[in-house]
């Protein structure tokens, strides 16, 4: 019966159970595979009523059981007894499985009849072995019947089976091995497969027995595939009577159709021991159908086109060729392109033939490369890629052309102009131009370099004088005509007329004059410089400027300080004030002030002292305010000076007046001094 009809399953829970009636045979079917599908209740699903589900696959395992008897292998048996043979020989060996393969018991094997007391046979092996001597056999002829039963856990017999094993007693070597099909004796097989079996594979539809009908050492022989080396084997390669012939897959790279329809191999028997080493041989034929096993191949990984442009649309371009060795639909090939510079191409779909689109117009000048993909495909989808290069070939199609048809050029005398011509194809030699002097006013007085277009005098042209000669004019102006011809094929030229104006060289020396010299036929340029040459000149000094101001701004911040804290600048001169003690006598004396160090102790008590010049203050002490580490501390205004006497002696009265000026002045400084330090400890403070 069908797996649906050995299981059942639970909708709700899930339970899979074996259905009721049904048995599971573990010789039958050792492993089940269930498919479970699991459905939802159903919905609407954007608008629809739809139901989802998932499936799973259940294996199921299958335990053997002990249900099945035993089973002799290998049947029908034939042994054989030679003139040879010793007491113990051995005739054949019988083996029996038990057909509950899934936890087989012990067999135990014996003989029930035939064997007429000549025969033994090993319990456990199942060899039968001869107990007597050939001379004492009676028969040419024994059948043998084997008993092959299973033991118990405790040793009690259970199921068992019975086979024959039929033995013939051989006197002399006269049967050559015997290949046999189902029909009888055969020396030609036949099979019919697909290419690439698998590695291993046994190639079942050959049906071959092989015997011997001779008996012990005449009866044993070798098999031996001859053929493609490797490509099959047979099994087995030593047959003792008969045996049936195995011929299995062991490198299947050989069976390929595409290398050959057919494939041919000999099988030998060959005797092993005997003098007379009898032999059979068979044909075996192989007829092998084709499987679409491969894909199309280029013949090449990339194909590079030449195409000159302007050529006309539908233009031929390259033909690309892929080979599958398939056979009948699976041979053939499809071509396609793509690719991001494909779209001015098309290919022909069977031939491989590359064109240019209807309205494609290639252009080197434009674009000179193209790269893109083809691709060739099988019926059944296996393809192949290639690229296509693709070069547009420049054609003379550009004349070349000067900037302007009437040139006006300064030219000082030794010193050359120059002239030039652009040609808009894109590859040498239809852009190589060469210059030439159709005509010249006046004639044979100018030479020009046919590749750069350089136009100067002829060397014997070397002074001003020369040149009036030459002109008879005061304007000593001439005019040339060159020609600009490239080197394409066909060639293309174009003139323009040059007026030079000659002028000797001016006495300017250096780097300007020869900036200069080189600007004269282009003023634009020179101006354009010098600009750019200003503009950097600005540029810096804002930059320079910017910089000061900031770093100004810095060092004049003025910060806020809540309370003066009076500290000591450090590392500076210690300012010393020496202030004198002053005994007035008069009012008018308090501008008279001696100096104590300079003045002998005797003097100091004149009436009248000799004024002294106000000198100058020196700087303040810094104010107390936030000091930062890396700025020396800032002075803060104060007043310094000694007013003192050079001489004791009595003033002259000549002199009074200039004293009581030179007083008054040093008293409106010293007011003013004051003054400007209160407003400077306001600010700071």
């Amino acid at each position: 019966s069908s797996i649906f009809a050995k299981f059942t399953i639970d909708g709700h829970s899930g339970i899979l159970r074996v259905k009721p009636g049904e048995t599971l045979d573990y010789e039958t079917t050792p492993t089940h595979f269930v498919t479970v599908v699991a459905k939802d209740g159903g919905g609407k699903y954007k608008g629809k009523h739809q139901v989802l589900t998932s499936t799973a696959t259940v294996t199921v395992n299958v335990l053997d059981a002990q249900d099945m008897p035993p089973s002799f292998v290998g049947t029908p048996y034939f042994g054989y007894i030679y003139e040879v043979s010793v007491p113990g020989s051995e005739i054949y060996t019988v083996s029996a499985k038990d057909g509950d393969q899934g936890n087989p018991n012990p067999i135990y094997y014996s003989i029930v009849n035939g064997s007429d007391g000549v025969f033994d046979i090993n319990s456990t092996s199942g060899c039968i072995f001869l107990s007597t001597h050939p001379s004492m056999l009676n028969n040419e002829l024994y059948e043998i019947k084997v008993k092959a039963s299973e033991v118990g856990p405790n040793s009690q017999p259970l199921d068992y089976d019975i086979t024959t094993v039929t033995v013939r007693v051989v006197d002399l070597n006269n049967h050559p091995p015997t290949f046999y099909g189902e029909n009888g004796p055969q020396s030609k097989f036949k099979v019919t497969m697909y290419e690439h079996p698998p590695a291993g594979e046994i190639l079942r539809g050959f049906k071959i027995t092989v015997n011997d009908s001779d008996q012990g050492a005449n009866a044993k022989f070798k098999l031996r595939l001859v053929g493609p080396s490797r490509v099959l084997r047979v099994v087995p390669q030593t047959v003792l009577n008969e045996a049936q012939v195995t011929i299995i897959v062991e490198d299947a790279s050989g069976i390929d159709y595409e290398k050959g329809p057919t494939l041919s191999f000999k099988l030998l028997a060959v005797e092993i021991d005997t003098p007379e080493r009898f032999s059979a041989t068979a044909d075996i034929l192989i007829n092998l159908l084709d499987t679409n096993d491969n894909v199309p191949i280029f013949t090449s990984e990339y194909y590079i086109a030449r195409v000159p442009e302007n050529s006309p649309g539908g233009s031929s371009v390259v033909a690309v060729t892929a080979n599958d060795p398939d056979s009948g639909s699976w041979g053939e090939v499809k071509y396609t392109i793509y690719g991001s510079g494909s779209d001015l191409f098309a290919i022909h779909p069977s031939t491989g033939l590359i064109i240019t689109q209807p309205w494609t117009s290639l252009d080197a000048e434009m674009r000179s490369k193209y790269n893109f993909y083809v691709k060739a495909e099988d019926s059944e989808g296996k393809y192949s890629i290639a690229e296509v290069f693709v070069s547009v070939l420049d054609m003379n199609d550009h004349p070349p052309e000067f900037d302007e048809e009437f040139q006006e050029k300064t030219m000082i005398i030794g010193t050359p102009v120059k002239v030039q011509a652009v040609d808009d194809d894109a590859e040498s030699p239809n852009n190589v131009i060469e210059y030439s002097i159709m005509t010249a006013d006046p004639d044979n007085a100018f030479d020009i370099n046919a590749d750069t277009g350089e136009i100067q005098l002829k060397p014997f042209i070397k002074s001003m004088e020369i040149v009036q000669n030459i002109t008879k004019q005061k304007d000593c102006k001439w005019s040339l005509v060159v020609q600009a011809r490239d080197r394409g094929s066909p060639s293309f030229s174009t003139t323009a007329v040059i007026n030079i104006d000659i002028t000797e060289a001016t006495p300017l020396k250096g780097p300007m004059a020869a900036f200069l010299m080189k600007s004269r036929d282009n003023p634009l340029r020179a101006l354009g410089i010098v600009t750019f040459i200003i503009l950097v000149l600005v540029g810096v000094t804002v930059l320079i400027s910017t910089v000061m101001y900031m770093r100004n701004s810095k060092s004049n911040r003025i910060m806020p300080v809540r309370r003066i804290i009076k500290r000591g600048p450090r590392d500076q001169q210690t300012w010393k004030f020496k202030i004198p003690v002053i005994k007035l006598s008069t009012p008018a004396e308090k501008f008279l002030i001696s100096d104590p160090v300079s003045s002998p102790p005797q003097e100091t008590s004149s009436p009248r002292l000799k004024p002294i010049p106000p000198i100058a203050p020196c700087l303040p002490p810094p104010p107390p305010s936030n000091i930062r580490a890396n700025e020396r501390p800032r002075a803060v205004p104060t007043i310094s000076g000694a007013l003192t006497s050079k001489s004791s002696k009595k003033a002259k009265p000549g002199r009074r007046k200039e004293a009581n000026i030179s007083s008054a002045l040093v008293s409106e400084l010293k007011m003013k001094l004051e003054q400007k330090i209160n407003e400077n400890n306001q600010g700071y403070y």
